[in-house]
């Protein structure tokens, strides 16, 4: 405080005396009281209301037949062109389709990828509004498909707004937010499970969608990174929707996740043994090893997801055609993937031919008219499977061969055997004894076919017979 001189002090006497009188006059009035509210108000979360009428008509696990959806194969690339496209996706013998991620794409740190989720609960304005989603997976449903969302619940985008809760990330020693451990995918951020409120809140927006949009079950991205008892606390928590049937595919190949509430895993093994055995460096007996050993590592509620491709192989390994040698090549990888065990996976692509890889960051348009040869085999060999629950819950006996993949499979009175010709050549079959001289009826043409000692095979031929 700074110095003040005596006489400036007594020179303000006179006016501070008159100031005082001048206030004894006239009381003021009292300041009224101020209010305190002692009391805290906290607003209780409440699940969104449902909205519509909850699909129905969700099939049983065995009889799924899964349809990818990666918008960006459309024209428009959008909701939309997918809503334009349903009655041919429907003709294919499909009743689940799984659509790529739908929310908005962070911005930081980015490298275009869809799995770089900026809000849970929102839309990705390039593909339409929440009103657009929900009118494709009403469309969906009309036409008695379900629709389930793809989910990515080990990390989000740096832009999220969820980095302001640090604490619900992953961190080094200095405290620094990491990329998921033990991979390169620098445009995300780790999820830290440890934070109970960063679970609450992954919940919640799974819940959001259920309720909001009336989707029908969720493709989990990389589950394995994340904790088994994450996937119980959400399945459990979904599962109190008792209005709704849901659909739950991990993309991981541990049978923890099946314990946790999932009905799907990932055939990843199965499809390496796929790629072997029709590229001709891998023998026949690979694929049934592959089947048995997949099956053993689940549990018995649990069901394998089969395919010849998807958006990573397709983005990876190319086209089917490359991938599998040709045309055929492809038709008969499928047949086998469709139908030793497990469900069947399209990506959408791979039922007319498409010759080229495709980057699903990107916007690659693909002609859905080319090849309908193509479309009209997927056609049979879906058909075939759902009209026969000997493919789907039946008990298998192989017959090894160095070059033809063929099994049979019961279940009561339905039979069926299958031969696939696993290599790009004519190949001379010697029937297994205890098939000769059996009669049996070709399962696309309704002929009667009997069985004698040798069987000539084209190339990727595969026959598909019923008793």
């Amino acid at each position: 405080m700074k110095n003040v001189n005596l006489k400036t002090q007594l020179n303000c006497l006179p006016v501070l005396f008159a100031i005082v009188l001048a206030s004894c006059s006239k009381p003021k009035a009292a300041p009224a009281p101020v209010k305190t509210d002692t009391t805290t108000t906290t607003v209780a979360y409440k699940d969104p209301a449902q909205y519509s009428t909850p699909f129905t008509g969700v099939p049983a696990t065995k009889d799924i037949v899964m349809y990818e959806v990666n918008m960006q194969t459309y024209t428009p690339a959008n909701f939309q062109g997918v809503t334009a496209r349903l009655d041919s996706i429907k003709a294919l013998g499909v009743n689940v389709i799984w659509l790529m991620p739908t929310y908005p794409i962070g911005v930081l740190k980015a490298v275009g990828s869809p799995y770089a989720v900026k809000d849970y609960t929102g839309v990705n304005a390039n593909f339409g509004t929440l009103d657009d989603l929900r009118n494709l997976i009403n469309q969906a449903h009309t036409r008695n498909m379900a629709v389930i969302l793809d989910w990515v619940a080990d990390h989000t985008s740096w832009d999220n707004a969820w980095i302001t809760n640090k604490s619900w990330y992953k961190q080094d020693a200095n405290g620094n937010i990491i990329i998921p451990p033990g991979t390169n995918y620098s445009d995300v951020a780790a999820l830290n499970y440890n934070s109970a409120p960063m679970r609450t809140a992954m919940i919640r927006a799974m819940k959001y969608w259920v309720l909001t949009a009336n989707v029908d079950g969720f493709r989990c991205d990389y589950a394995d990174a994340v904790p088994a008892d994450f996937w119980k606390q959400a399945i459990d928590t979904l599962n109190t929707i008792k209005t709704h049937k849901l659909i739950l595919l991990a993309e991981g190949t541990s049978g923890s996740e099946i314990t946790a509430g999932f009905q799907l895993s990932f055939a990843f093994n199965y499809y390496g043994a796929l790629k072997g055995v029709i590229g001709g460096t891998q023998s026949p007996s690979a694929l049934f090893s592959a089947n048995d050993s997949e099956n053993a590592s689940i549990p018995s509620s649990g069901t394998k997801l089969r395919y010849i491709t998807n958006h990573d192989d397709a983005s990876s390994d190319g086209s089917v055609l490359s991938l599998y040698t040709s045309k055929q090549g492809s038709l008969a990888a499928f047949v086998l993937a469709a139908y030793m065990g497990g469900v069947p996976l399209i990506y959408d692509s791979q039922e007319v031919g498409y010759p080229n890889k495709i980057n699903f960051f990107n916007h690659v348009p693909v002609d859905y008219t080319a090849n309908p040869d193509m479309i009209t085999a997927y056609k049979q060999i879906i058909a075939f499977r759902q009209a026969h629950e000997a493919i789907k819950t039946g008990q298998l006996t192989a017959y090894n061969d160095a070059n033809v993949v063929a099994f049979e499979k019961k279940s009561d009175s339905d039979d069926v055997l299958i031969l696939v010709n696993a290599r790009n050549s004519v190949i001379n079959y010697g029937i297994p004894t205890s098939l000769q001289n059996s009669t049996w009826i070709n399962g696309f043409t309704n002929s009667g076919v009997t069985l004698g000692t040798l069987l000539t095979l084209q190339p990727y031929q595969y026959i598909v017979l019923k008793k």
